[in-house]
């Protein structure tokens, strides 16, 4: 008895910990595996970390030798993200492999990857794995002689300065970064066809992928836009990947370091790397750019309840609730984009659900000209119930064809969760009392049919009484 009872009180401690995993109304993670070849990067990079835990993050420092390390334990994960700062590591410790970490990011967990020059044929083919292919020379780092870092020492221009980013206020934040990202370390390529990974952080033109301690007798591999410096994976599944050629873009060096980029008369008194990697951690472990879809409904048009059936050209209406997580709050997500689709096979309906934001622009107009109107009130109730709570809607007909259909949104754009709702709704034909008694487009063969019966009758009355 008291052995089963010390289970009990065990498993009631830690299922809360094992539990807790990514989920759609809890977007953020909040327990972080970090992996590092040497405990001293704790130091190194503590503002990166303090960054992490200031937003409410959970780290859990492990070497990445570590025997006793595991990602799950009794079935479940035991963390909702992980980060491997131990590029040199050959082997993890533990029960973590290979096999085990590409489990993780099809679970739905998030990974951050940084390598380095000394970069494993671990960390590479984990980043095989992920769509990136960093440069086969394991001396080879990127060298940029036109868009280097200013130094007091002239160096042989590996720490470059880099301003190309992503177009994309979802994943980097609607603050412009105005100074250069510190980048000393290895470049990648991704692939073109490839459109779950995007490039983050690109080389100029002029950068090219090669050992500097040694003179070139090929042309490079790796040269130009081509070298991506950061890239990010959004899988299928949602789940998000960061991968980094450089572990010392994360290091506090970077983060306080004075910067001028070659050429630039403008000195920075501080890098982009900390406002860089804040936003973009923001993105990779969804505190923003996370959407969910609630109160997905279809019903006639004048009733509230949904059919079980829908007959052939019913007017009907179908909306969704769409939000996106602001870190801390869901708030409606406003696109002109969502798309609906009434399918059976191929699409036989395709519709773009709106917003209706002419309200918003309708009521400051009426304050003007009423400053007292009890008419807005219901303008005011329709924008609360409506436009503030993402509330998508449309109208159609139900296409003259019967069978099996289903309500399909697929939404996918640039930094956000893709949707994927569906739901099944069968089309019945008319029924034999259902149909009009009589069809106006049939009115010219009745005319037909009784003007022959009356010209038989004439015809037969003339026949039978004429001489």
């Amino acid at each position: 008895m008291l052995k089963l009872l010390s289970v009990l009180t065990f498993l009631t401690l830690t299922l809360p910990f094992l539990t807790h995993s990514f989920s759609p109304d809890h977007p953020t993670d909040r327990r972080i595996l970090v992996l590092l070849d040497d405990l001293a990067l704790k130091s190194s990079h503590s503002l990166f970390f303090k960054s992490l835990q200031s937003r409410g993050f959970e780290l859990d420092f492990k070497l990445a030798d570590d025997p006793k390390i595991s990602l799950q334990r009794y079935g479940l994960y035991s963390y909702d993200a992980l980060i491997l700062f131990s590029p040199s590591v050959d082997r993890f410790g533990g029960s973590i492999d290979l096999a085990a970490i590409l489990d993780f990011v099809d679970s739905g967990h998030d990974l951050i990857i940084a390598a380095d020059t000394n970069a494993s044929d671990l960390i590479r083919q984990i980043a095989v794995e992920c769509g990136v292919d960093f440069d086969e020379d394991p001396a080879a780092v990127v060298i940029d002689h036109t868009s280097y870092a200013v130094s007091d020492t002239e160096g042989d221009h590996t720490v470059i300065a880099s301003d190309d980013f992503i177009k994309s206020d979802v994943i980097l934040g609607s603050k412009k970064i105005e100074a250069p990202v510190l980048f000393q370390g290895i470049g990648h390529t991704v692939n073109s066809e490839n459109s779950l990974v995007l490039k983050v952080l690109s080389a100029s033109p002029s950068a090219y992928s090669a050992n500097p301690k040694s003179k070139l007798s090929n042309p490079p591999s790796l040269t130009g836009s081509a070298i991506s410096l950061v890239s990010v994976v959004q899988a299928r599944n949602n789940a998000r990947v960061l991968i980094s050629g450089s572990l010392s873009l994360f290091s506090n060096r970077f983060f306080r370091s004075k910067v001028q980029k070659a050429g630039s008369p403008k000195k920075h008194e501080k890098s982009a790397n900390e406002q860089f990697l804040t936003e973009l951690s923001k993105w990779v472990f969804h505190e923003r750019g996370h959407l969910k879809a609630v109160n997905v409904r279809h019903h006639k048009v004048g009733e509230a309840d949904e059919p079980a059936i829908y007959r052939i050209n019913d007017d009907l209406e179908y909306s969704v609730e769409i939000y996106e997580w602001h870190g801390k709050s869901w708030e409606p997500y406003v696109a002109d984009d969502v798309q609906v689709q009434f399918y059976m096979m191929s699409p036989y309906v395709l519709k773009t659900l709106s917003t209706d934001q002419k309200v918003m622009h309708v009521i400051p107009s009426r304050l003007a000209v009423f400053p007292v109107d009890f008419l807005l009130i219901p303008f005011l109730i329709f924008v609360l119930f409506f436009v503030l709570q993402g509330s998508y809607f449309t109208a159609f007909k139900v296409p003259d064809v019967y069978g099996v259909f289903q309500f399909k949104v697929e939404y996918q754009r640039l930094g956000y969760t893709s949707l994927s709702l569906s739901k099944q709704i069968p089309v019945r034909p008319f029924r034999h009392n259902e149909y009009e008694r009589f069809i106006p487009a049939a009115y010219p063969y009745y005319g037909a049919a009784f003007s022959m019966m009356a010209g038989f009758f004439i015809f037969t009355v003339v026949h039978l009484y004429s001489k």
